[in-house]
């Protein structure tokens, strides 16, 4: 298995290591409930290093992203603003999901999951074809998220004095540079917090500097829970190069304005919106005992449905999930859990908005 450049420290700390997508990785270091709600509460260090930076830079690099993206980077034209989107193939299916920064027309970066790195650069690279693009995979690089209320206290502390007000004033969706580091106000959590990128010799530094000024580590187990009561897709589950975004929840990525972008992908969306989304991704909630799992059919009144994410909530002490359903799914809906039809509540996401449930 591939590993980031603190495996060592994740050892040492006395994570639980799993194979995520062929990387070895902390799923916990004790209690993955106590890190999800330290993130809710507090701020969680987490090791994303396995999650590929790409740096796009050349004359051709905003006409190419207006193509090769669902959403508009036409959008984008303020330094270090950020903008998440899917790239779809012509069908309309998800490739990737990615959040794509902007620096200026000739220069963009953007951070792609790490299952889907490789047919991400090789599809980036056949659509770059003869464009004055160059394309290249930060492999130099690692990537800390820091989330939670506390995370801008405990960055802002170990920054220069120059830049802590800078980056104290960063919204979200922005990104800057400060001493040396890339700092996005983004991340995968629903709470407050900073995805930061710096030198892969450096990784460890500030691994240890922001442990000692007060954050905690956290494993890709918190991370799930943590993103499903935000009501976030994970990729490979909740969408996927079968599905498009407006199966997928993720119909407020697409800019269909203006209508002269021809994006990739744009015909079949367009022809579905014409003729009617088959199926949508919803949120579920189960009201008594049980634990909603991938993978178990939702009994619907026009056909089955599945679910695409599902597990306890920390945060509500219940289960939750997505599921894909037929379009026309009815009011009444039930989860099949080893033979026995338990009732479902459909409901809005995300399930939790500021550390608490969220209306709906």
């Amino acid at each position: 298995m591939k590993q980031t450049v603190l495996n060592a420290a994740h050892r040492q700390a006395g994570a639980r290591m799993v194979d995520f997508g062929g990387w070895d990785m902390p799923l916990h270091y004790g209690s993955q409930v106590d890190e999800h709600h330290l993130v809710r509460t507090e701020a969680g260090l987490f090791d994303v290093s396995h999650m590929a930076v790409v740096d796009l830079r050349g004359a051709d690099c905003t006409v190419l992203l207006r193509r090769l993206l669902a959403n508009d980077v036409a959008k984008l034209n303020t330094p270090g603003k950020a903008l998440y989107t899917c790239m779809l193939n012509h069908q309309g299916g998800v490739i990737d999901d990615l959040i794509v920064y902007y620096f200026d027309a000739t220069h963009y970066r953007v951070v792609v999951n790490a299952s889907t790195r490789d047919k991400d650069l090789a599809w980036m690279r056949e659509c770059v074809g003869d464009s004055a693009v160059e394309i290249s995979e930060r492999t130099d690089t690692a990537m800390l998220a820091l989330q939670g209320p506390k995370a801008r206290q405990v960055l802002i502390g170990l920054l220069s004095a120059e830049n802590q007000e800078r980056i104290e004033k960063l919204s979200r969706f922005s990104s800057a540079e400060a001493d040396g580091l890339f700092i996005a106000r983004t991340g995968y959590t629903g709470e407050d917090g900073f995805e930061i990128v710096m030198a892969s010799d450096q990784a460890e530094h500030w691994w240890q500097q922001l442990l000692q000024a007060g954050a905690k580590p956290a494993g890709l187990g918190a991370r799930d829970t943590l993103r499903l009561e935000a009501g976030m897709n994970l990729y490979g589950q909740d969408m996927d190069d079968q599905s498009t975004p407006l199966e997928s929840g993720l119909s407020w990525t697409v800019a269909f304005d203006p209508a002269e972008r021809e994006f990739i992908g744009r015909t079949a969306l367009e022809q579905q919106r014409s003729d009617g989304v088959p199926r949508v991704l919803v949120g579920l909630v189960l009201d008594q005992r049980g634990v909603l799992r991938h993978g178990q059919r939702v009994i619907c009144a026009n056909g089955d449905g599945v679910i695409t994410s599902g597990s306890f909530s920390p945060t509500l002490g219940t289960s939750i999930a997505f599921a894909s359903l037929p379009t026309n799914h009815g009011s009444e809906l039930a989860v099949d859990m080893r033979g026995k039809a338990l009732p479902v509540r459909k409901v809005k996401t995300p399930f939790v908005r500021g550390g608490k449930a969220a209306p709906g």
